[in-house]
């Protein structure tokens, strides 16, 4: 399993609690499970890198565990409960420089956990309450920013977590003079500054800058009328890519505010997106199943690939995803999967089209056969 997990250079988790590696240079993907019995306790609902130099990735799981998968054997190594599966699912994972774990629940418990183990947190944090998402700083990863539904953004520093360093302040009323509802369901830190854009389940983009006296967003922006869920910032910080329940991905300019273009061919609420660190390539997951590479260029579809399960999240290897293949292939490539049994099988239970079509044109002749030999 060991050679396969190397191939792979996407890395996506599933309701089914299926790791799933996909090599796009190959053409192929491989499942890893860590047991031979899958439950929805298992299902992944965060990813992080384990180390840097990926190789190793660390599963949040429903449960309230942390498996760590060596991309090196194959195999998954190491499984520590991180809380308590009543406080709700992973709203995110990062990894501090010095080893530590950072964990963020949906319930608001934001929590680091030592290196080598134990039960015990030693930095625990209360983010509030509905918490969608917590992001780590790339530049400075002892940063976290986290919000969710009526809970606005929030930055601290894990080194001195008494209180945040910054707290945003609630939108201004609107023309009635009627309070606005907040909802951050993604978040990320633009490069070389201090400022974080978010995204909303009321469709609309805002960039909060932490250096500046106003707590409120510096900028806003909309997109479309469905809720937000996931963004990812090209690699120069200059635009972001948000994807809403609908399946819709844009291309924004966060100098001005304006939509650049559109990616299609989604069919499902998007869950997870993420730009390439250095290829002009985002990658997008979701409940359709599909993993999609679009190009940032051109904006079209370079892969498509079929992985069975509804996926909730994604990660990118920083090396080149095709491993030596063309890089500008217009046309979308399907990329088959290994054959395993995912306990999905209502989808082959169903009839195919063209069968039902072709048995109700079979009764349809009968029915007039029938009808002729009574006329005579």
């Amino acid at each position: 399993m060991g050679d396969r997990s190397r191939l792979c250079s996407v890395w996506l988790g599933s309701e089914t609690g299926i790791l799933k590696g996909v090599s796009l240079s190959r053409k192929q993907a491989f499942n890893f499970c860590s047991t031979s019995h899958l439950s929805r306790d298992q299902e992944v609902r965060a990813l992080c890198w384990g180390d840097a130099a990926e190789s190793e990735l660390l599963l949040g799981c429903v449960d309230a565990t942390v498996k760590t998968f060596s991309v090196e054997k194959g195999a998954f190594t190491e499984s520590r409960r991180c809380g308590d599966p009543a406080e709700g699912c992973f709203s995110g994972l990062a990894l501090l420089s010095g080893g530590s774990l950072v964990t963020c629940t949906e319930s608001g418990a934001l929590r680091v956990w030592r290196e080598e183990g134990g039960d015990v947190p030693v930095t625990e944090v209360d983010a509030g309450k509905n918490v969608c998402r917590m992001r780590q700083s790339p530049a400075n990863p002892h940063k976290v920013a986290a919000g969710g539904k009526e809970n606005g953004l929030k930055i601290w520093d894990l080194q001195r977590p008494e209180r945040p360093v910054f707290t945003a302040k609630n939108l201004r009323d609107d023309s009635l003079d009627l309070r606005r509802p907040y909802w951050i369901r993604d978040m990320a830190f633009i490069p070389d500054s201090d400022k974080v854009v978010t995204c909303t389940g009321y469709h609309q983009v805002h960039v909060f800058d932490p250096s500046s006296p106003q707590r409120r967003p510096v900028l806003e922006a909309e997109y479309g009328e469905y809720p937000l869920t996931a963004l990812s910032l090209t690699a120069d910080g200059t635009a972001v890519v948000v994807g809403n329940t609908q399946g819709q991905i844009a291309l924004l300019d966060l100098r001005k505010g304006l939509v650049r273009g559109c990616l299609k061919g989604l069919a499902g609420s998007v869950r997870g997106l993420q730009c390439h660190a250095s290829q002009p390539l985002v990658a997008s997951c979701g409940l359709d199943r599909f993993l999609r590479i679009h190009s940032l260029e051109d904006r079209k579809l370079q892969h498509k690939v079929y992985l069975k399960s509804r996926l909730n999240c994604l990660l990118l290897a920083s090396r080149d995803l095709q491993d030596g293949g063309a890089a500008g292939e217009a046309e979308s490539q399907e990329v088959k999967e290994e054959e395993d049994d995912e306990g999905d099988d209502v989808w082959d239970s169903m009839e195919q089209v063209e069968e039902m079509k072709k048995r109700k044109t079979e009764e349809g002749d009968k029915q007039t056969k029938k009808r002729k030999k009574r006329q005579d």
